[in-house]
């Protein structure tokens, strides 16, 4: 099977461009109530995925005066761009000619796959709840 069923296109996906700033992704986040977000570049290319806890750790990590997160200004977020916080290992992209059983695999582990053209550039994603879904009208008996 082409995985290219599955896709949820580009264009259907919430992400992040690496130059937001860490308010502009916390709050695209936010809205779209995800806790965890593609990263692109503006040529389109997938970066990595960057996580609430990504996010919460750095700001920790930069606390060195004793205030606690609720006194930081979140004019400070705006100094701070989304690709200072990212993991590039952290959650690798799949391309659009893997098959169908590397996505099950991966699937077990993240919610859901980004998804990649041959040049590297972020096409869309497949989410582990298609992946399941998928598995299940494959299998007759489990249809029910």
């Amino acid at each position: 099977m082409n995985i290219a069923f599955l896709l949820r296109p580009k264009s259907d996906v919430a992400f992040l461009y690496d130059d937001f700033s860490l308010r502009q992704g916390l709050e695209k986040m936010k809205h779209h109530g995800y806790t965890a977000i593609p990263v692109i570049d503006r040529e389109g290319h997938y970066i990595t995925t960057i996580s609430e806890g990504d996010i919460l750790w750095f700001i920790l990590k930069d606390i060195s005066d004793g205030k606690s997160i609720n006194g930081i200004p979140m004019q400070s977020l705006e100094k701070v761009h989304i690709r200072d916080v990212l993991h590039p290992d952290k959650n690798p992209p799949a391309s659009i000619t893997s098959s169908i059983e590397e996505l099950t695999s991966r699937a077990m582990e993240q919610n859901f796959i980004p998804v990649t053209d041959d040049s590297g550039s972020f096409i869309g994603m497949v989410t582990r709840r298609d992946v399941i879904k998928n598995l299940v009208e494959s299998v007759p008996e489990l249809e029910k």
